[in-house]
């Protein structure tokens, strides 16, 4: 713009010298052309007034020294003296318009092209007393040479112009042009420089308004996507066709990246985990996909999706999902249904081969009462076995459908020493109940079940006239806390951790001597997680467990 401006004032400036020049030119030829005229017809009145006095012999004289061409023609048009070329070589002149009207009106004036002097020539023409004609001729030729004998200095003078012009059109342009430069975008109408800038000015102002709402705008999108995306649980990676564009917390974390890293970089600066790049790579191809992978031990879901612009994939996201408790709940689903048709074929085919002995005909009469009983003690077993499974099968559901009350757990062990107080009479076990009323927020039936189960397997496992000891208190903490001790068989230290698993039995024998179904310690580790509670296991071989439930920890 500063080069524009100032190109066009220089060139503005050029073109005032030039018009000046050539109107002062046109002007000073007129001028002078006109004078020319003047002084010639002066010249030649005062000359032809010597001639008429002093005779012809003057004009010799006075044609030397003058610049003006003299010429004397005869009355019948000889020319008889000429200060310019010899008269006796010069052609008859009695056709030359100046002399017929000299001779005709006395004097005569005109402009025409002179073949002598080869130029435009001035004519002025008297006829003498003796009827001859003085002639004077002045060309235009003396007034441009007087014009151009000052064109040197004339173009100096341009150049100097010129020069403070081009110095003066510089700092115009610059004080022209440096408010703009300085001009305050981000508050355009604060600084209104020119009036013919105010509209510009007023549309900049509006698109800034509305530049910042989109940006701001665009700030808050990115915000929420942030927040969103960085407190995900699973990863989240956003890429285009070559880059990272964006990678969550949780995706840096399960692959020990950092954003900076990963950003504008390829997909392999986050893994190289082949998995990841196939699922990339099939993505960007259009096609959606999912598939399992492993990392630190840990199982991951990669379902991966193209992104379509204008019906192009210009990227894809890579959701990464943490389904290792999924699949171990899967693998236990089936191994638990493996287990439970396992058990539940175990006693029906005992109760099948029973019934069928019987029903044969192959049982002496006196032992039927034997073989029924049998029949009875595998069909309890078998009922006690459903019974345990639908109670994991409820514990396994949401918990939003069991009902949650205040529970006194005093009394609620009372009631269970009541239940099984026969059972533990039968096998010679000593079964008391101390401590103290404490009161938890929980599900009463699932509670008891959870205490019943622990006594019952102490009564179950324990040593012929053995101790059961059921204490309800408080921690140090003032947590409140149930601790059931026995001085039974004990559990290995190894299997501590596993006889909360679902069927798993330190001593099978034992266990279906007992008639014990595997389940009961399952169910007392679903319903502490229920109710936030730590389950604390000691135990020593042929001495005794303590099992502890400790709520609120």
């Amino acid at each position: 713009m500063k080069r524009r401006i100032f190109r066009h004032e220089v060139i503005l400036v050029i073109t005032a010298i030039v018009l000046t020049f050539l109107s002062m030119s046109w002007f000073m030829y007129s001028n002078l052309s006109e004078q020319m005229q003047e002084n010639a017809k002066d010249e030649c009145r005062i000359m032809a007034y010597a001639v008429n006095t002093y005779g012809e012999e003057y004009i010799e004289t006075a044609g030397g020294r003058t610049s003006s061409r003299v010429t004397l023609i005869g009355s019948d048009g000889t020319v008889l003296y000429d200060s310019v070329e010899e008269a006796s070589s010069m052609e008859n002149h009695s056709g030359r318009p100046e002399f017929e009207r000299a001779v005709q009106n006395g004097s005569a004036q005109l402009s025409r092209y002179s073949d002598t002097l080869r130029t435009q020539t001035f004519y002025y023409a008297i006829r003498l007393d003796n009827g001859s004609v003085l002639r004077l001729a002045s060309t235009s030729d003396s007034v441009f040479s007087f014009i151009f004998s000052g064109l040197a200095g004339l173009i100096l003078l341009i150049l100097a112009i010129l020069i403070v012009t081009m110095i003066f059109a510089s700092r115009m342009t610059r004080k022209l042009v440096s408010p703009i430069n300085q001009l305050d975008l981000e508050h355009p109408m604060d600084n209104v420089a020119y009036d013919e800038l105010e509209p510009l000015l007023k549309r900049i102002d509006q698109q800034q308004i509305k530049i910042r709402e989109q940006v701001n705008q665009m700030k808050q999108n990115q915000e929420e996507y942030m927040t969103i995306t960085e407190y995900m649980k699973d990863g989240l990676i956003v890429t285009s066709q070559s880059d990272v564009l964006s990678i969550n917390r949780s995706a840096q974390e399960l692959f020990d990246v950092t954003a900076k890293e990963c950003v504008n970089h390829n997909i392999i600066t986050v893994s190289r985990n082949q998995e990841l790049k196939e699922a990339l790579d099939e993505a960007l191809t259009g096609k959606s996909n999912e598939r399992l992978f492993e990392v630190q031990g840990r199982i991951y879901q990669l379902l991966a999706n193209p992104v379509r612009v204008n019906n192009q994939v210009s990227g894809a996201v890579i959701l990464v999902l943490d389904v290792t408790e999924k699949q171990k709940a899967e693998n236990m689903r089936k191994e638990f249904s493996a287990n439970v048709s396992h058990e539940l074929k175990t006693p029906l085919m005992s109760i099948s081969g029973y019934a069928e002995i019987i029903e044969n005909n192959m049982v002496k009469p006196e032992d039927i009462p034997k073989f029924a009983g049998r029949i009875h003690s595998e069909a309890s077993r078998l009922s006690s076995l459903v019974e345990d499974i639908i109670k994991l099968s409820r514990l396994d559901e949401s918990d939003k459908s069991i009902l949650m009350e205040d529970v006194e757990l005093y009394q609620l062990c009372k009631d269970v020493e009541g239940q099984l107080m026969l059972r533990a009479k039968e096998r010679g076990i000593q079964l008391d109940v101390e401590g103290q009323p404490i009161v938890v927020h929980g599900a009463r039936q699932i509670l008891y079940e959870m205490v019943y189960n622990l006594c019952d397997n102490a009564i179950k496992y324990n040593k012929p006239d053995g101790k059961v000891k059921i204490s309800v208190g408080s921690t140090r903490e003032r947590h409140p806390m149930i601790r059931v001790e026995d001085t039974g068989i004990g559990i290995p230290k190894e299997e501590q951790q596993r006889v909360f698993e679902r069927f798993y039995r330190v001593d099978k024998s034992h266990s279906r001597a007992t008639g014990g179904t595997g389940l009961g310690l399952s169910i007392v580790k679903h319903g502490a997680i229920l109710h936030d509670a730590k389950i604390e296991v000691d135990s020593t071989p042929d001495v005794g467990t303590s099992i502890t439930l400790e709520f609120g920890a």
